[in-house]
């Protein structure tokens, strides 16, 4: 049958419309894509711009954490120089300072065996002034959690000096939650000059993460010791140290604010911290005192070997007796242990 000349002219029309609507829609995927190239090359920007923000924002932190390192070496080196042995109670943070003062890591390989360090808090970001994870302590198996400083100025500002960010804290509760789950023991040992104040850290809610510690740790359902090493400087020591005993090493000290912070604050001079140490009542013979440790732990001359042995076999004897314990008593332990102080 022969087509006539209009329809094969209005097949052609219909073509030639489906060729113009198939090239239309080309031209609109073709230019949805281009934009799209382009708001995913200005999402890119953004993002580099950030990471490269952030990134000279923890290089300018960790530059005045040198910087107030180095300010506090001198200060220490003046206090000596003058002869400031007529304040015993700096003498203690002299000590608690040390460069050669053993830092969490010494005492986690010196005391326990099998160590599996574990990292992250699961939000944001692991935080390497705080080592934590899972040990024997003889035979027993413990969640073992320290803060750490490092040994050199590279390790130190690798550790941010031991001042824990927020992440470092919920790292931490983590790992006490997996021990309460499990049944092991947790040993804090706490060496820090307090919680990082970076801009960074508030940002992440330091305030918050200590807050949560505290009040975790209190209803805890394992048994929990805390063991002050070094310096246990206000809230970011206390946020390890809800525990059912808190012992203190003979040199180290344990105070709200560091007797440079105080004597700035008081007297507007930070030379007078020897002063301000000596009324702080910061050193572990304080604390007994007070009721705020339960036991300190001689140092006197013994080699860092003895002194981590002395103290494993002290840590398993404690271990023998709250291990006797149900979980209510543990718990209600822990409770009266903070009640008292003060009474």
């Amino acid at each position: 049958m022969a087509v006539s000349h209009d329809e094969r002219a209005k097949d052609r029309k219909a073509q030639e419309e489906t060729l113009q609507e198939r090239k239309a829609l080309e031209k609109k995927e073709r230019d949805l894509k281009a934009h799209e190239r382009r708001e995913q090359w200005k999402k890119d920007q953004e993002i580099k711009a950030l990471e490269k923000k952030e990134h000279e924002r923890i290089a300018q932190e960790k530059k005045v954490q040198e910087k107030q390192e180095f300010e506090r070496r001198a200060r220490e080196r003046r206090a000596q120089a003058k002869g400031e042995s007529a304040s015993p109670a700096y003498e203690r943070v002299l000590a608690a300072r040390s460069k050669d003062r053993m830092t969490g890591l010494d005492y986690i390989q010196g005391m326990f065996t099998g160590f599996m360090e574990m990292h992250g808090d699961r939000r944001f970001a692991d935080d390497p002034s705080i080592v934590g994870g899972l040990a024997y302590l003889g035979d027993v198996p413990v969640t073992v959690i320290a803060t750490e400083k490092g040994r050199d100025t590279k390790s130190r500002i690798k550790r941010n000096f031991g001042t824990p960010n927020p992440e470092g804290y919920r790292k931490a509760l983590r790992l006490m939650k997996q021990a309460e789950k499990f049944h092991r023991p947790v040993i804090c040992l706490i060496d820090t000059s307090g919680a990082f104040c970076g801009i960074g850290a508030e940002e992440r809610g330091q305030g918050h993460a200590i807050a949560d510690n505290l009040a975790e740790m209190s209803a805890l359902r394992t048994p929990v010791l805390s063991i002050l090493i070094g310096e246990g400087g206000s809230g970011g020591a206390l946020a390890l140290a809800v525990a059912n005993e808190v012992w203190m090493l003979e040199n180290a000290v344990y105070s709200v604010i560091s007797p440079e912070g105080c004597a700035n604050i008081l007297w507007r001079d930070p030379e007078k911290a020897p002063e301000a140490a000596q009324s702080l009542k910061l050193t572990a013979v304080d604390a007994e005192e007070l009721g705020v440790v339960d036991r300190i732990i001689p140092e006197g001359s013994k080699a860092s070997g003895k002194l981590l042995a002395d103290l494993k076999d002290e840590i398993i004897k404690w271990h023998g007796q709250v291990s006797a314990m149900t979980t209510e008593e543990v718990v209600e332990q822990r409770y009266q242990r903070f009640r008292r102080i003060g009474q």
